[in-house]
């Protein structure tokens, strides 16, 4: 159903592909858009491993919740910020595409403890994960990408 890497020799293992949702910290989110067209944002996001789900925080309405409730077929894609070779002027960058299922999640208990997790990976201190929370989390639409594929690749820019 998912296409293999053409360029067999610029894959990377699921693990180092899994290593980049754990590390980054951005990535550009796509759905199926308005008229057909891609609608695709960037996101801060939270890789739930033992889940296998990727979770990120929107507001309730908009564009990207319209294009979920229509289709919650997405793409999710992060990159990072490459390294250079001794001697090499160009990077070698690597990169995670992630297909799978967008879930609104509404269970507000959850909604919480998700948040407070995501955050933490952002924010300097629980403190003011705790104030944002208090202040903001009414207003808080929690998605999650329920992964059903994973591919990654590195790529020389040159």
């Amino acid at each position: 159903m998912f296409r293999k890497i053409r360029r067999i020799k610029n894959e990377i293992s699921i693990e180092d592909a899994k290593e980049l949702l754990r590390t980054n910290k951005r990535a550009a989110f796509s759905v199926h858009g308005d008229d057909g067209y891609p609608y695709t944002v960037p996101i801060d996001f939270y890789y739930d491993e033992p889940e296998n789900r990727i979770y990120f925080h929107s507001v309730r309405a908009g564009h990207k919740i319209d294009s979920i409730k229509a289709n919650d077929k997405v793409c999710f894609t992060t990159w990072n910020d490459g390294e250079r070779e001794n001697g090499d002027w160009a990077y070698y960058v690597s990169s995670c595409v992630v297909f799978g299922r967008a879930i609104l999640i509404e269970d507000r208990a959850l909604t919480e403890e998700k948040v407070r997790i995501f955050a933490l990976k952002y924010y300097p201190s629980a403190e003011e994960v705790e104030e944002e929370i208090r202040k903001d989390i009414q207003g808080v639409q929690l998605v999650a990408i329920d992964i059903e594929h994973i591919s990654g690749k590195r790529v020389h820019e040159k």
